[in-house]
């Protein structure tokens, strides 16, 4: 009997053949019928299945949906492996995620990441023993009854509507409630390791139960396995919140609380010359610079929406009796309010505002990860109040000032693609404004924009903001995962709540559209990514020490102490080591703590006039003139060079 696989591949199997023989056939060994009767996994009679077409859909690990598979079924694997450990455990969830899976669980002795070597030899026993995944498709009683004592699961129980079809799914002596599809048995599985045990509340929700987690990874073949852990150690490495720490960048501390780091002179030099480069930098193209309150009372949110929309992501705070505060999530509201003080003309347009703006958002905890995700952020803030007319004109310039921006960071090949959220179109959140002409007029708009410009991007359906379609610039951290580093926004919904007007070369009074964008995201989330990007190496032009000048000897104290203030009156950030140390160590501290140039001085510079330059990543490069150092290192900083 002739079986097409879904990639279009054929092979024979004889007749009658079992889904676990078709699942041997095919090299990843991932097997599930997704036609008539729909195996999912269970061993069953293909003959049966096939009589009405000789096309069968085997997934394999080739697939989108494979690995999937076989890591949901993997996480069942552990499950089983730590009730049979933990017999009082109980089941939480236990799905797949990106490059692995994790199941929650609640257990009277805490599991520890020392446990997790018995609960690996226990689940190795279960995948040597081949246990078939069986799927039962039970009544809603059934399942309440084989559930009984877990209380989990019972919730989960509840919630399910009458008549809805129920399953569940049998390994050995352990039964999990899950919808599937699963690997045919759990010999199937190659190669898998344990990573992980932390905290999770139940659903996460922190009103709700904590709970043991512990997270896993599982891969087709061991090598790998091998070469995932390797790039995970590498990039653990580079974790900004490793690095960040060591190096000095920023700290937390538990009576300040999640979400909240502090930021020590490293990060705080960092973000300062950032924010003196944006600033300037829009100030050069006609932006004028705001600053507003942290704090407004509930009226100003209420007008903009944000009161109704995003309340549970704002703090409120107690300021009068008979008023509602909050502290401001964005800077919008605030900027449209200096907008409105004296009315504008179409000649005053693009009218264009800037701001350094701290603000505030209920994060959930389980959610915060050193300065990616915080609670309290600083956006370079822009809103632009143009015509209509003016709108591919100006989205053309503010690409301009994002790329101009990312090339002098070093990052501008880091943005993999660009992603056009637009509404939903049936608006079945509710969320939108619904005047679908001006939705499709402006986000066609985006795109042409994007198109002239030859710029990747993908469209999202419904990830548009509640006012207007936005493009946001994605990046990736060291563990692969996908971040928003900048966000441009439209917005044709503001200025009539808000009465913003401009007169027209008629005398008419219109609306403005609104354009709120980012130049280069929250200085947080940027700094994180630059560290991580460079491995705290930072480009000299916004290296928080640009030179190390050290002295070897006493004698050269004096020299080294002026060649740190020749540096200093030139704008470069130099500090000097005059220390009764050996030579070799303070070289070795300066490379740790990735200096761009160190400048040594002995005796034979002192008495030439020179310095011996030592670059971070070239080593000892040769004696220069004092001089010739000094303009050196003064060009590459006043030119921003990435090297």
């Amino acid at each position: 009997m002739k079986v097409i696989i879904k990639d279009g591949s054929e092979f024979e199997v004889k007749a009658g053949a079992s889904v676990l023989d078709v699942a041997a056939a095919i090299s990843e060994g991932l097997a599930r019928n997704a036609i008539a009767g729909k195996i999912n996994g269970v061993l069953a009679d293909l003959s049966a299945v096939v009589k009405d077409s000789d096309k069968v859909d085997i997934i394999t690990l080739r697939d989108p949906e494979g690995y999937e598979i076989y890591r949901h079924s993997t996480a069942h694997i552990m499950a089983a492996a730590v009730l049979k450990l933990y017999p009082s455990a109980k089941l939480a969830i236990g799905p797949a995620i990106e490059n692995g899976f994790y199941y929650d669980f609640d257990v009277a002795n805490a599991i520890k990441k020392e446990d997790l070597a018995k609960i690996e030899t226990e689940m190795a026993n279960i995948i040597k023993a081949d246990l078939p995944f069986v799927r039962k498709a039970v009544t809603l009683a059934e399942a309440k009854k084989i559930f009984a004592n877990q209380p989990f699961k019972l919730e989960l129980l509840s919630e399910i509507e009458a008549g809805e079809e129920i399953s569940v799914y049998q390994l050995g002596d352990f039964c999990d409630l899950c919808r599937g599809p699963h690997l045919v048995s759990t010999g199937l599985v190659k190669a898998f390791k344990l990573q992980a045990v932390t905290g999770a509340y139940w659903r996460g929700d922190q009103a709700k139960q904590m709970l043991t987690r512990i997270y896993g990874t599982a891969w087709g073949k061991k090598s790998e396995l091998d070469e995932y852990i390797t790039k995970l150690a590498e990039a653990h490495a580079r974790d900004h919140n490793k690095i960040g720490r060591e190096l000095g960048y920023f700290t937390t501390d538990e009576n300040i609380g999640q979400g909240l780091p502090l930021l020590m002179p490293n990060g705080a030099t960092v973000t300062q010359i950032l924010q003196r480069f944006v600033e300037d930098e829009q100030t050069k193209r006609g932006y004028k610079l705001t600053k507003t309150p942290f704090m407004a009372k509930s009226d100003l949110y209420k007008i903009s929406g944000h009161w109704y929309h995003y309340l549970d992501g704002m703090f409120k705070v107690d300021v009068e009796k008979d008023n509602e505060y909050a502290l401001r999530p964005m800077a919008c509201p605030f900027q449209y309010m200096v907008y409105k003080t004296g009315l504008k003309s179409y000649k005053d347009l693009p009218y264009r505002m800037q701001e350094t703006a701290v603000m505030c958002r209920k994060e959930d905890s389980g959610e915060m990860h050193g300065l990616t995700r915080v609670r309290q952020m600083t956006l370079s803030e822009g809103h632009i109040m143009i015509t209509k007319d003016q709108l591919k004109s100006e989205l053309a310039e503010i690409f301009d000032l994002i790329h101009y921006a990312c090339d002098c960071l070093g990052i501008r090949d880091q943005i993999m693609y660009y992603r056009l959220s637009k509404w939903d179109p049936e608006n079945k959140s509710g969320k939108y404004i619904n005047k679908p002409e001006i939705w499709e007029s402006a986000q066609k708009a985006l795109a042409q924009v994007m198109d002239e410009l030859k710029l990747p991007y993908v469209e999202a359906d419904g990830e548009a903001a509640f006012y207007g379609p936005k493009i946001d610039m994605q990046v990736k951290n060291v563990y692969g995962k996908e971040d928003t580093l900048i966000t441009l926004q439209l917005d044709f919904f503001q200025a009539e709540q808000f009465d913003m007007v401009y007169i027209d070369e008629n005398g008419e009074r219109q609306r403005p559209w609104i354009i709120h964008r980012s130049c280069i995201g929250t200085y947080e989330r940027t700094l994180a990514f630059l560290l991580e990007h460079f491995a705290g190496a930072m480009p000299l032009w916004y290296a928080p020490v640009q030179v190390k000048v050290i002295s070897l000897t006493d004698r050269t104290a004096k020299q080294a102490s002026e060649l740190t203030a020749e540096l200093l009156s030139k704008g470069i950030r130099a500090e000097v080591d005059n220390r009764s140390e050996k030579v070799g160590y303070k070289i070795r501290e300066a490379q740790v703590n990735k200096i761009p140039y160190m400048a040594i001085i002995g005796d034979e510079e002192a008495k030439n006039g020179t310095v011996a330059v030592r670059d971070r990543k070239l080593g000892d490069t040769g004696a220069m003139a004092l001089a010739d150092f000094v303009n050196m290192v003064v060009k590459e900083d006043r030119e921003k060079t990435v090297k």
